[in-house]
């Protein structure tokens, strides 16, 4: 039996196993970065092991470290957790050689699906259904699309599009850099991409005594920059022919490398319903929680039982009703997905759904690690309930920090071909992301505008309500996305004036909540301010406003055409022969920047000449940073 636990990670994965930890009455130890110190899942853990340095390559992938901290805590096994280390076959065994208790499958189950190469050739020969690769020395027009795949890795990471033979060199040459700087080899691979697919994965448990459940399908198809955003269970639209052909295959794929644990077998689905096979994920996935609602288990107290030799029942539990998940990430879908940094002042989810998350109220969004806050999980009888249930709960939600993507969320959420699930694809934000970042509604922006002023305005009254604000028009403005808000408004005897709002009323202010009337209809106003950061929701809509100061500070003003980083980051390579004074044309990439495990690429906002470069691969930046100058 185990009694104390290392979890080999951080955050919300590493919250979630201590949670199951607590209900089995083990013992949970944590390991931490320098700049997790204060993270969440230390200050949960019953010991904590620290890991000295920042970088994931100095910390949670030091593999020697984390079995001496597991060591020195008394932990007697490892839970590897999602991402890092979960599937280094390496790791698996030193935890093992170490005298410790591997949580996971043994390592050669991962070294058999660690490179996905190798993975399509053993699952070929199992007889197991996949997509035929190509050779992309020997690619031509009739082979385009190709999807160009790192090998060793996944998460997005070292995968490109190509859809043009002629840009094939630059995208291979591009993902073996981003590969072999993610997973340390730079392999990569080519298969045809299949438009229009789906991505569905099956979720599968064995234990060491021949037992392998398959617990149904998962739909993880609308994804970003080829990673997961919104998954649910089960697939909805399949038929029960091609559910067996994928529950047959995933547990043919499980016994045919002789797995133990949880692990995902994972397949993309054509639109006329055929299933290829992608990749093995041999740990838990991000998405387990679907899962664990519709079948009434704990995965993560499964690997732990099967970790310790027990059997397995016969037959899973009976699936029940429907779960869709949704990933809260710091980053903004309007510009190119690119993550945000900063503090998260508040983060609350309304009851009656799950949250699973890594960050707490205070935490530093910073550059280090994924940009992922948290999970949103909601279960309801039928599909169209659990999607109406999670859209209403993220649209309530506080989320008070750095700019996410939970607006993006609730549209995709309620968007038709989401809601039917007719057009329920990979290409689903290719084809609808404009629509579902477009700007917010200005009338609900402007109202809560008016609303934080007359906030701001309670607050500063010396004796609190509106008896010492002056009758004379009152001004404050606010940028919100970009746009700025001018509100302009008297309070007089007989009520509030405001400039472009007629008939609105003002029936109660304080600090921190503001009612007005509108249409004859009643709206509440929550106003939180974080210096000059003011965050206002309401049943309407939240929005996050930026107080613009009365007079700008003149320092604050650049150089026209200066390229500014937008987060930070590092600088890990620039265009080749790129100097001052070249001729650059608008949109062509200038450099690249690493933050949050992904690169981001910046380019010229105008065709002109590059006046100024003043950074080089390797430098570190912080958000501001003037990077170059282009004279257009």
């Amino acid at each position: 039996m185990i009694s104390s636990l290392l979890v080999a990670n951080r955050g919300e994965i590493a919250r979630r196993v201590f949670r199951t930890c607590r209900d089995l009455g083990i013992t949970a130890v944590a390991v931490y970065s320098d700049a997790d110190a204060d993270a969440p899942h230390v200050r949960e853990a019953d010991a904590a092991v620290r890991l000295p340095g920042s970088a994931p390559a100095d910390t949670y992938l030091r593999g020697d470290l984390i079995v001496k901290a597991a060591h020195a805590a008394g932990a007697d096994a490892v839970h590897p957790g999602y991402g890092f280390l979960s599937e280094n076959a390496g790791f698996a065994a030193a935890v093992a050689d170490a005298g410790l208790t591997w949580v996971g499958p043994p390592p050669a189950a991962i070294e058999a699906m660690a490179s996905k190469t190798r993975a399509k050739e053993l699952m070929a020969a199992a007889g197991v259904p996949l997509l035929a690769p190509v050779d992309p020395d020997r690619a031509t027009d009739a082979d385009l699309p190709l999807l160009v795949k790192a090998a060793a890795g996944g998460g997005g990471r070292g995968m490109r599009v190509v859809r043009e033979l002629a840009g094939l060199p630059a995208e291979l040459a591009a993902a073996r850099a981003e590969a072999a700087a993610a997973f340390g080899d730079g392999e990569v691979f080519a298969e045809p991409y299949v438009v229009g697919g789906r991505h569905v994965e099956v979720q599968v448990l064995a234990d060491a005594h021949g037992t392998v459940w398959t617990l149904g399908t998962r739909d993880c198809s609308l994804q970003r920059r080829h990673q997961k955003v919104i998954e649910e269970a089960p697939a909805p639209g399949l038929s029960d022919g091609l559910r067996t052909t994928l529950h047959t295959a995933a547990a043919d794929a499980a016994r045919t490398i002789g797995y133990r644990g949880a692990g995902t077998v994972e397949f993309l689905v054509s639109a006329t319903g055929h299933a290829h096979f992608l990749e093995m994920n041999t740990r838990l996935q991000v998405e387990h929680p679907v899962t664990e609602a519709v079948y009434g288990v704990d995965l993560v107290a499964l690997q732990v039982r099967v970790a310790e030799g027990a059997a397995l029942p016969d037959e899973p539990p009976a699936p029940r009703g429907h779960a869709v998940e949704a990933r809260l990430y710091a980053e903004d879908p309007a510009a190119d997905w690119q993550p945000q940094t900063g503090t998260l002042h508040r983060l609350a989810v309304p009851d009656g759904v799950r949250l699973d998350s890594g960050v707490a109220d205070g935490t530093v969004i910073g550059v280090h690690y994924d940009p992922m806050l948290a999970k949103v999980i909601a279960w309801a009888p039928t599909r169209a309930e659990a999607v109406r249930k999670l859209a209403g709960a993220l649209e309530r939600s506080r989320v008070h920090g750095p700019v996410t993507n939970r607006d993006l969320l609730v549209r995709s959420l309620r968007h038709p071909d989401f809601a039917t699930a007719d057009g329920l694809d990979t290409g689903f934000y290719d084809r609808h992301l404009d629509a579902l970042t477009a700007g917010p509604d200005t009338t609900v922006t402007g109202l809560c505008a008016l609303a934080a002023a007359l906030a701001d305005a309670h607050g500063r009254s010396r004796f609190g309500g509106f008896r010492n604000v002056p009758s004379q028009p009152q001004t404050k403005t606010y940028t919100c996305g970009g746009t700025e808000h001018g509100i302009r408004y008297r309070i007089g005897r007989d009520g509030l004036h405001a400039e472009d709002f007629p008939g609105v009323r003002l029936l109660s202010a304080a600090p921190g909540h503001v009612a007005l009337e509108t249409g004859g209809v009643r709206r509440e106003f929550t106003v939180a301010r974080y210096g000059d950061q003011v965050f206002v929701d309401s049943a309407t809509g939240s929005r996050a406003l930026t107080a613009r100061p009365r007079f700008p500070d003149p320092a604050a003003r650049r150089e026209p055409g200066s390229l500014l980083a937008p987060m930070p980051g590092t600088v890990v390579r620039v265009a080749d022969g790129l100097a001052e004074g070249d001729r650059v044309e608008a949109g062509a990439p200038l450099l690249w920047l690493e933050a949050m495990k992904m690169e981001h690429k910046v380019t010229a906002p105008v065709s002109g000449t590059l006046t100024a470069l003043h950074v080089t691969a390797g430098r570190q930046v912080e958000v501001g940073t003037p990077l170059a100058v282009v004279t257009e």
